[in-house]
């Protein structure tokens, strides 16, 4: 067994944490190139026909809620065994299915698309366990005061990989190279979860838990607990908890809708921004967002924390309301009317000022944004027990994951509905921000209690630890 406590002002995150990056780097990439090529795989399926934007639609919603039914099986598993090894399933299990994947034959219209349907659902079931995995990792390896650095850091790898993800898809795909793409990334996915199986050390549950550091000094000492439906209802179902949990619900219904409503924008007639050149203005304003927002906002929100936790649900607040008002502006910079050609010419697209003030607009949404992810993180972990670090991540994903696949649908009812008024379209988009604000602001009173709540379990249970050690070493 590794030492599990290390001094805070040693530690080294990515000395410890590195061979999780890459695998969770070709896990998001995996995903986000299929989503991508969407419009593609219609063609690869039925050939012949206009764009099936039901099977499509479908194959895309259903991904999303299979991950979100696997987590909660994931997430009772993940509190109760070894996670490296469900997590070197997961890996090998989703490297497989994409290279099965490959195997799909064209041009066999609902045949081609149930096969691939079938793997894609497969390969999502796994997704289930990926990050409630992590995160579980994380709390019990990382140090309390260097969480938001470790999300910020998570989240830009995963943000690379993403935006890599829609690069290197499109362009294999453009190229008709799609089966490559996905053997490519399924023996990507394999190898890095041998590498994280070698690499990785298990930590031992609650070593980064203030109340439980002493009592777990010794590598022969364990914690063993078990939640039951006495702490379940006293930590998991605790109020700040609920707010979690059904904030998730709006904030990841704005979130789903972000792409698929930016995209036709600036895609569809008169502006006819091509894809290349949408997905080149989101790599490169994207990624600087990701490593402004991600390193520099992390390390902050740790340092404006350490004295005083309730900090980060005020951060939390205003990235929701920062996030969606620029959001929203970016609909309102007046955007050139371009041929299909102007549009494809990237020195010509990018020639134009507002393109710039555009992509400044977008880099501050997404930098702000990205607040909100690096700060529920630390929140969640502080008001919940060790051994409810998976399921209480799943519970969260499985409602946030429901939501984000239905953006898309409701975005497009919204359109249909509206007539193509992005701007508009765009406000209303953004009210669903508002209940998450102010459901975290009837948190900021229930927090402490619930911290407190924990505090005070994982105490008893040091001193019962600490008692039948000294009980065996008589």
């Amino acid at each position: 067994m590794a030492e599990q406590n290390i001094n805070d002002s040693k530690f080294s995150i990515n000395k410890h944490m590195w061979p999780i990056y890459p695998l969770g780097g070709f896990q998001i990439l995996a995903f986000s190139g299929i989503y991508i090529i969407i419009v593609p795989l219609s063609n690869i399926f039925w050939p012949n026909d206009p764009y099936h934007a039901f099977e499509m639609g479908l194959l895309i919603t259903s991904m999303f809620w299979m991950m979100s039914i696997a987590g909660l099986i994931f997430g009772r598993l993940i509190d109760k065994y070894n996670r490296k090894k469900i997590l070197f399933i997961v890996a090998l299990s989703r490297g497989s299915s994409m290279i099965l994947l490959s195997l799909t034959i064209e041009g066999l219209g609902i045949n081609s698309w149930l096969y691939f349907y079938t793997l894609a659902l497969i390969f999502c079931f796994f997704a289930g366990g990926n990050y409630p995995t992590v995160l579980s990792i994380a709390h019990d390896t990382v140090p309390l005061n260097m969480r938001s650095r470790f999300f910020g850091i998570y989240g830009i790898v995963r943000n690379i990989f993403q935006l890599g993800g829609f690069l290197f898809s499109g362009s294999l795909v453009q190229a008709g190279l799609w089966r490559i793409y996905f053997i490519t990334i399924g023996i990507a996915l394999i190898t890095s979860g041998f590498v994280m199986y070698i690499e990785l050390d298990e930590p031992k549950r609650g070593a980064q838990t203030d109340e439980l550091k002493e009592a777990l000094e010794e590598d022969s000492v364990e914690y063993k607990y078990q939640i039951d439906k006495k702490t379940m209802r006293s930590t998991m179902l605790s109020k700040t908890n609920l707010v979690a949990l059904i904030e998730g619900i709006f904030t990841q219904l704005f979130m789903g809708s972000l792409t698929i409503l930016f995209l036709p924008y600036v895609q569809s007639p008169p502006h006819n921004i091509s894809p290349l050149n949408t997905s080149l203005f989101i790599t490169i304003f994207g990624i600087t967002a990701g490593i402004l927002g991600r390193i520099y906002l992390a390390r902050a929100s740790d340092k404006w924390a350490s004295n005083n936790h309730k900090i980060r649900l005020f951060l939390i607040i205003f990235a929701l309301l920062g996030g969606a008002i620029f959001f929203v502006f970016l609909f309102f910079i007046p955007l050139p009317v371009l041929t299909e050609t102007q549009g494809a010419d990237f020195l010509y697209v990018f020639g134009y000022p507002v393109f710039w003030i555009m992509g400044l607009c977008f880099l501050i949404s997404q930098s702000i944004s990205g607040l909100y992810e690096i700060n529920q993180g630390p929140i969640i972990q502080e008001i919940n027990l060790p051994e409810a670090q998976g399921q209480i991540v799943s519970w969260n994903k499985f409602l946030e994951n429901i939501s984000f696949g239905a953006g898309p649908l409701v975005s497009g009812i919204f359109i249909s509905l509206i007539g193509e008024n992005y701007q508009i379209v765009s406000i209303f988009i953004a009210f669903f921000t508002i209940p998450g604000m102010i459901l975290w602001v009837f948190a900021l009173k229930s927090y402490q209690e619930d911290k407190k709540t924990v505090q005070q379990l994982l105490t008893t249970r040091a001193d019962e630890i600490k008692s039948k050690s000294k009980f065996k070493s008589i």
